[in-house]
């Protein structure tokens, strides 16, 4: 039986009862794709066979290791609800005793003030800072069927043992992922999930500060001779590899270590964080090559002199998914920020995540806690207001979530619209602010069939058809001309745009009767695409191909799939 350092329970014990659990779940699960560039550096990529939105990835030092990484992120995805946060959960769902767990509590809204009982002073004063928010910013994509209501989950404030209850709203708005986590034993999990956040908070803070780090010295690094002769594998294939003390003068349990590719002068940075330095330093280097192979290592960003660029939440995102980011050149810097200081927190898992609490409350900061267990894995939520948002706070006044609510039965019957709705439809996209690039199933909480023309419906196409219905020629060629700007989905939709775009401007160019090219239309897009593009230039058949539902969505096969692993995971829930 293999332990690593931390963990409560062996490798193969552990990977024998989550998959246990998954089958009983009806889950089946494949190993589709992994990655062993250097030696003691595993990562795997796990799918469930009939949808891939259950999907996790997973790293450590050994084969055994990563696949318990990535069944213990499947698992915090599953009992966070992660994988659901973006859709629409259905009437069904929505008439059901509860929508997320047994425990949740609906704040009825009844002005634009915040519903008493709801978050605490603390969390209330962080999240509308400015005093935008209004109760109605709150509510999620299943409120239309509580009577107008905000649903929250209890937290529990490590401070003071307190419960607290924090609006789903805001967690699927603000913290994605972040800060979810699976273990062997509770602590275990708390202290994983920490660590993540740890790790996030800090590299983010460094990367947009500029600060320059201190190596961490040849003695101590020997001390861990499997991460070193992973390391010199690199260097043994021409890259420079550097690992330095990310703790910040011995502050935060973390270490960074990045590589540079001297042909094409590429920087990536990945830092890891845990309690012992030991782990950190595993998870910092397993953490550079997760889903990488040797022949992938270049084509990464040059160190920046512009730390605004640096620190542009794009950025930042990139550093989040992959750690390829731009970092700024301060970090390589000789004249460092901080001396090396040698760290290591001792003891148990709970002995480590009451020392991360400490660190998190000395830095006058809360840390609010949920913890489940409902599907046999013990999993939890943490969330650090200002530490562990994935994006800022603005975001629940400016482009939250809930925006496309109101919008989805009218986009799920485009068809049956008269002229009324469409021009109410189009104000509400405006007045909505989404980005014309954005797919509709994103607004409404849509996971569409691959191949059905919702699966890249954008936006900004969703204009251009609504101007047509409209009989809007000249807002219609606008929007076909953008679309020219822009991937259409499948080589027939955009010949279909670019043959609109050609007859709308010869039907709007009194000087060119569309008759006169008729012929030779024909030629370069075929006779059955110009019929339609002419009968959409007319307001007829603009919506052909679009699947019309009810709010059950009954016309979306993927999306049907997605509310029966739901209804699984809800009885687990009840009878737990």
């Amino acid at each position: 039986m293999t332990m690593i350092l931390g963990k409560d329970t062996s490798l193969q014990n552990a990977t024998g009862l989550m998959k246990a659990k998954l089958q009983t779940l009806g889950f089946e699960i494949d190993e589709v794709e992994w990655h062993n560039p250097v030696p003691h550096v595993w990562s795997v990529r796990l799918e469930d066979r009939s949808s891939t939105v259950f999907v996790a990835q997973g790293k450590g030092t050994s084969q055994e290791a990563a696949q318990v990484s990535a069944l213990a992120n499947l698992f915090a995805g599953l009992s966070n609800n992660h994988f659901f946060a973006d859709y629409y959960l259905g009437q069904e769902v929505a008439s059901q005793p509860f929508i997320y767990y047994p425990n949740e509590r609906w704040f009825p809204v009844t002005g634009d003030i915040l519903p008493s009982g709801l978050l605490d002073e603390p969390t209330r004063l962080h999240y509308n800072l400015t005093g935008e928010l209004k109760s109605s910013m709150l509510l999620e994509l299943h409120a239309a069927h509580r009577d107008h209501a905000i649903c929250a989950i209890p937290f529990e404030r490590q401070r003071n043992g307190e419960q607290v209850w924090i609006p789903v709203n805001i967690i699927n708005n603000l913290y994605g992922s972040n800060g979810t986590a699976a273990g062997n034993c509770l602590y275990e999990a708390r202290v994983q999930a920490l660590s993540e956040i740890f790790q996030r908070h800090i590299k983010n803070t460094i990367i947009t500060s500029g600060i320059s780090l201190p190596d961490i010295p040849e003695s101590v690094l020997s001390r861990y001779p499997s991460m070193m002769e992973a390391i010199e594998t690199l260097r043994g294939q021409g890259l420079m590899v550097m690992v330095k003390d990310a703790s910040l003068g011995g502050q935060f349990p973390l270490v960074n270590v990045t590589l540079i590719n001297p042909l094409d002068g590429g920087c990536c940075a990945a830092f890891g964080a845990h309690p012992k330095f030991e782990r950190a330093f595993e998870r910092a280097v397993t953490e550079l090559l997760q889903g990488r192979d040797l022949d992938d290592l270049s084509g990464f960003s040059l160190p920046s002199f512009d730390l605004a660029e640096v620190a542009e939440q794009a950025n930042l995102d990139a550093h989040r998914i992959n750690s390829t980011g731009s970092v700024g050149w301060d970090l390589f810097s000789t004249e460092t920020d901080y001396d090396y200081t040698e760290w290591n927190i001792p003891g148990d898992a709970q002995a480590e995540f009451e020392r991360l609490c400490y660190l998190i409350h000395k830095v006058d900061m809360d840390i609010y806690i949920a913890d489940y267990g409902h599907l046999g894995v013990h999993c939890c939520r943490i969330i650090v207001p200002g530490m562990s948002e994935v994006c800022s706070v603005d975001v629940l006044v400016r482009d939250n979530r809930n925006a496309g609510t109101e919008l989805r039965e009218p986009l799920l019957n485009l068809s049956s619209l008269d002229d009324r709705q469409i021009e109410g439809l189009l104000v509400a996209l405006e007045e909505g602010g989404f980005d014309d690039g954005q797919r509709v199933v994103e607004i409404i909480g849509l996971l569409p069939d691959e191949h059905d023309i919702w699966y890249s419906f954008s936006v900004g196409e969703l204009k251009c058809l609504l101007n047509l219905r409209l009989g809007e020629l000249g807002e219609a060629l606008i929007w076909s001309a953008w679309l020219q700007t822009t991937e259409v989905g499948g080589n027939r939709r955009a010949s279909l745009y670019r043959c609109l775009q050609q007859c709308l401007m010869f039907r709007l160019d009194a000087d060119r009767p569309l008759e006169q090219y008729h012929g030779v239309l024909n030629q370069i897009y075929g006779a059955d695409c110009v019929t339609r593009v002419l009968e959409m230039i007319d307001g007829h058949a603009v919506f052909v191909g679009f699947s019309a539902s009810t709010l059950a969505l009954e016309a979306f096969a993927a999306h049907q799939h997605l509310l029966s692993v739901y209804a699984r995971l809800q009885e687990a829930k009840t009878n737990r």
